[in-house]
């Protein structure tokens, strides 16, 4: 039943249940007594339920008063929303209200949608996921399928290695041009705005601009920083900002080669080039890669010397891909606590799904258990390669003890090969297989039979039900 005080409008399924009965306006109005025009309102969900209307509907047609409380309509009304948000609709634009309707006049039908909806997103994970095992992980994937404008940005910077040499010239030519230091980048990049760009810096209270991290006022030409901003993220945004205004044309041009179709994803892709060259800014090419190779690529060490978050430093090193001056090809996945993964680059050949989540033997979502440790693991792949995982938690955006900061885990890491490279490498013991963990993909993926972690089975493997015995594994399941 509704809560207290939770009024109910019912109208589509009284007016079906009238029609079901073969009952006219003046006939179910005249059983409930009520008149006609009301009766009338109440179909067009102009007018709730009343309780004694309820009462009086339950004891005339021997109805069961859930079918009126409006709570499954509610939530097949949500999981409409979900259906109509996918791509494959856009451009219909249905409201709540509609839906609602929709829902009201026929539930079974408004489940029907919902469950032909998730048969094609099944079938749709299942060919990408075939598709996966058909590909070079390395390369680009050809598959044409319905993709998020985020995610068809996310290939776009996957198939350039992470590395645009254009934007990283830029950075270096504004370090020259406007005489930058890493001990006062901070100062240098505001007096830059304030001279090129006659944009004066701000820091904000919070209460002042309680929902936002940063604004730029082009009218009074103003940038706001809010207080709850790190030292390190204030310096990044105005880093950005500079790209955003200084180097528009460039940001424009190389966003015109990537042959995105869509205004959304083209604006995204703009932002996050200049969040590259952001990080360009904070750490320089070459300044960055000298210090990486002499502190052994300590990530913590880095963020010290480079006044950096733990995250951006791990970036920048998947960026280290320099024609004749690379560095360690790393890999980089950032997650939450529900295995959503929010941002992804491999430079090493490590396997990422396009769809779906992690490994669960990775240690990626042990860095939960242990805030802000660095913890290293060994892994191996199904195909025998072998790599170092580098993975710790990270805070995220957060405004005081009304929204808590948001808790992410980085996972970084290479082939084993340059293990010795790498400051967490020393006290592994990468003779011994025993070290040494197994993982895959993901579990729709991954073939390995002795995963007491799986998920689910094998997309392309029939399960092996036995009712006599149960293993140590969820699911078993038959070789080809």
């Amino acid at each position: 039943m509704a809560q207290r005080g939770q009024k109910i409008f019912a109208g589509t399924r009284i007016r079906r249940l009238r029609r079901e009965l073969n009952l006219t306006l003046m006939q179910m109005a005249g059983a409930l007594g009520i008149s006609t025009s009301y009766l009338n309102l109440i179909e067009r969900n102009q007018r709730p339920l009343s309780a004694k209307l309820l009462l009086d509907m339950a004891n005339a047609y021997d109805i069961d008063l859930k079918e009126f409380s409006g709570d499954e309509d509610s939530q097949a009304a949500t999981s409409l929303k979900e259906v109509f948000s996918d791509p494959l609709f856009d451009g219909l634009k249905l409201s709540n209200h509609e839906l609602t309707d929709l829902v009201g006049a026929s539930s079974s039908a408004a489940q029907s949608v919902v469950t032909l909806y998730r048969a094609y997103r099944e079938a749709l994970t299942n060919n990408t996921a075939m598709a996966e095992k058909l590909i070079d992980f390395d390369g680009a994937s050809q598959t044409s399928l319905l993709r998020f404008p985020i995610e068809e940005v996310r290939d776009f910077f996957h198939n350039s290695n992470n590395h645009f040499p254009e934007l990283e010239n830029a950075a270096e030519i504004l370090w020259t041009d406007s005489d930058l230091s890493l001990d006062d980048l901070y100062v240098g990049l505001r007096t830059h705005l304030k001279k090129a760009h006659d944009i004066s810096v701000k820091i904000v209270p919070f209460d002042v601009f309680p929902d936002i991290t940063w604004r730029l006022d082009r009218h009074s030409r103003r940038l706001f920083l809010s207080e709850t901003l790190s030292p390190s993220s204030r310096t990044f945004q105005l880093s950005l900002q500079i790209g955003l205004l200084g180097f528009r044309g460039l940001l424009d041009e190389v966003v015109a080669r990537t042959g995105l179709v869509g205004d959304e994803a083209r604006q995204i892709c703009r932002l996050g080039l200049a969040n590259y060259f952001a990080g360009c800014v904070q750490m320089p090419y070459e300044t960055f890669k000298t210090a990486a190779e002499t502190l052994r690529y300590d990530v913590e060490l880095l963020c010290k010397r480079f006044n950096a978050s733990y995250e951006q430093v791990s970036h920048r090193l998947t960026t280290l891909q320099r024609m004749g001056n690379k560095g360690v090809p790393f890999f980089f996945l950032r997650i939450d606590h529900a295995g959503n993964v929010s941002k992804r680059f491999s430079a090493s050949g490590f396997h990422f799904a396009r769809f779906g989540g992690t490994c669960p033997r990775w240690a990626i979502h042990e860095a939960f258990r242990t805030p802000r440790k660095v913890i290293t693991q060994v892994v191996e792949m199904e195909d025998k390669t072998t790599f170092i995982s580098m993975s710790r938690t990270v805070t995220g955006i957060g405004n005081g003890y009304h929204m808590s900061a948001q808790q992410l885990a980085i996972g970084i890491g290479c082939k084993i090969d340059y293990a010795s490279k790498l400051v967490y490498g020393d006290n592994l013991n990468l003779e011994h297989a025993s070290t040494t963990v197994p993982i895959g993909v993901n579990c729709r993926l991954c073939l390995r039979n002795d995963c007491n972690q799986r998920a689910n089975p094998p997309m392309n493997r029939r399960v092996a039900v036995e009712e006599n015995q149960r293993g140590l594994t969820p699911f078993t399941f038959e070789e080809f």
